[in-house]
């Protein structure tokens, strides 16, 4: 918690202080004068004195008021300040993560420590600026203001602080636990109703939306569960404060009455006792709760720091490499071998081959078999266990991540687009493109005849995920998008599965003269998609089974011909 408290102004948290301890002076002097006003003023019937003292109450009361208001806004200021400040160092980090960290936390977990878990410690924030200042001041204030007014009394708090503090204590004790867990089952609700939401479509299509519902509902029956018994134990609060309240109150009328009546104390100061009672009981409270909420926000912080000083396992090293791409370009895996974090067996195993600028590498092979995983290397999403992959010789380890991928056009397996519109979703692909740019992108994909069609254009809307696009127009802007770039090195992770052949042929035979600066890997399941390749890698089990041209690869491949005989005929093949 303390880690994350750094983070706001010193300067506003000293003020924000200062104003609360004005505040306070203002609040205690209060009951003081309305004793002197009683004593000195009503029982005399000195009307000038009154007049004289409640100018005095006035103008602390306003003073009060004002610092009260200035403490207000510097605490809500820096607590909404460090809230922010945490959300965008969270998303930084992340953005910065490898895909085995990111897969670690969790998807829906980062979402939750993003803004349940921050608002959390926004909260406590709040409060400690205000009432963790405020109690502890007013509480030892206002004891000793009572007991300078009348020590006779003050000797009731020995039993009833002790009494509160029991009950503070116990309602504690089983309450925090509670507190506690919500977060983790905050985690479950966000993780259900997020994959209720992505798998919309596949829940319809097998008609398992009432299973979905049940699921729903226990997740979200087991959070309002844990929170209904959180919020049950502190319902326990206030009847419980009411009651000493009730009998401080009593217990120094009772007394000071007596007191009153024997001469041995003054009307106005048993008004003034009680005034102060009730500060010192609520202080009390106030510190309470704090405690009370301090360890759901400490579980939050943790949660929060867990991400900010988790350490992505894809590193930029001390002393960069930049490389640029030659008239020779190459890129080169050298005998890789890679494993997922915890893994037992390698999911790529020794992965050897070379490809050249102006060459296409195909990689073929069955589901399961590791091209995309092999894909995701290039870009350095994961690191490599043991081998190297070279760009123009140089190892991408030695590279900066930008750098490195900046050499690089991807258009992923699954088509991402974002919110926006067409020419920002291709702008991704470099930012300063022009529309005549974004255009021929668009017909070397086979897009543009369907993006002139639309009223605005490159101006025209794409939803959260490309939802108002179909599977191949999404697929072929996410195409488009890697062309726009213009780079080095393409990279087609199965990028053409939801097109139909006479797209697919039309797209491939326009990217010939396209591609022919860049180095350029396509990832298929069809053998007409990667026939025309100058090397065919053929997958199998996370090795390399098979390398060459397709007219090589049928005769003396038996994955290969596996492959080809399962989507061509005879008279085809």
């Amino acid at each position: 918690m303390m880690k994350l408290a750094k983070r706001m102004n010193g300067l506003a948290v000293f003020g924000a202080i200062l104003f609360m301890v004005i505040q306070v002076i203002g609040d205690l002097y209060l009951p003081t004068l309305t004793a002197d006003i009683i004593d000195n003023g009503v029982a005399t019937g000195d009307v000038d004195y009154i007049i004289s003292v409640g100018i005095k109450m006035l103008g602390f009361s306003l003073l009060s008021v004002a610092a009260a208001t200035a403490n207000v806004y510097l605490a809500s200021r820096q607590s909404q300040l460090l809230g922010k400040n945490v959300r965008s160092s969270i998303f930084k980090k992340v953005s910065y993560f490898s895909n085995d960290a990111i897969d670690e936390l969790g998807t829906s977990s980062l979402i939750t420590r993003t803004t349940n878990d921050v608002v959390q410690v926004q909260m406590v924030a709040m409060m400690a600026l205000r009432m963790m200042i405020m109690a502890p001041i007013m509480l030892t204030g206002a004891g000793v203001m009572a007991y300078n007014r009348e020590p006779k009394l003050a000797s009731i708090f020995l039993y009833v602080l002790p009494i509160l503090a029991i009950f503070m204590v116990a309602i504690m004790y089983f309450a925090v636990p509670y507190f506690k867990k919500m977060q983790s089952k905050t985690d479950r609700l966000n993780l259900v109703f997020r994959e209720g939401l992505t798998g919309i479509r596949v829940i319809r299509a097998f008609n398992r939306n009432d299973s979905e519902i049940k699921r729903f509902d226990a997740a979200n029956k087991d959070f309002a569960d844990t929170s209904i018994k959180a919020n049950t134990i502190m319902s326990f609060m206030m009847p419980v404060m009411t009651l000493i309240i009730s009998a401080t109150n009593i217990s120094i009328i009772w007394f000071g009455g007596h007191y009153i009546g024997d001469g041995l104390m003054e009307v106005g100061n048993l008004i003034t006792f009680m005034t102060y009672a009730m500060q010192i009981l609520m202080s009390f409270m106030m510190l309470s709760m704090i405690f009370i909420f301090i360890p759901r926000a400490q579980v939050s912080a943790a949660r929060i720091n867990e991400v900010l000083e988790t350490e992505s396992s894809v590193k930029d090293p001390e002393k960069p490499v930049k490389v640029q791409m030659a008239d020779k370009g190459t890129l080169e895996f050298d005998h890789v071998d890679f494993r997922y974090t915890g893994a037992e067996q390698l999911a790529l195993e020794d992965i050897d081959f070379k490809g050249n600028k102006g060459e296409m590498v195909a990689v073929i092979g069955g589901t399961g078999s590791g091209k995309s995983t092999l894909a995701n290397l290039i870009a350095r999403f994961y690191d490599i266990e043991s081998g190297s992959i070279r760009i123009n010789n140089v190892d991408i380890r030695d590279m900066n991540q930008k750098d490195l991928r900046s050499l690089i056009g991807y258009a992923p397996q699954k088509a991402v687009l974002f919110t926006g519109t067409i020419r920002s979703n291709m702008q991704y692909g470099k930012p300063d493109a022009t529309d005549e740019e974004i255009w021929h992108a668009l017909e070397v994909a086979q897009a543009k005849d369907f993006v002139s069609e639309l009223p605005d254009g490159l101006d025209s809307n794409v939803e959260q995920g490309g939802g108002n696009f179909s599977g191949g127009q999404k697929q072929r802007l996410s195409i488009a998008r890697a062309l726009v770039s213009k780079a080095d090195i393409l990279v087609f992770d199965d990028s053409f599965s939801a097109l139909d052949f006479k797209t697919d042929a039309a797209l491939r035979n326009a990217l010939v003269p396209e591609t022919k600066d860049s180095v350029v890997m396509v990832i298929a399941q069809r053998i007409s998609t990667v026939m025309n390749a100058d090397t065919i890698l053929v997958m199998d089990g996370g090795r390399i089974v098979g390398k060459g041209t397709h007219e090589e690869l049928k005769e003396t491949n038996a994955t290969y011909q596996e492959i080809m005989n399962s989507q061509m005929r005879e008279e085809e093949i």
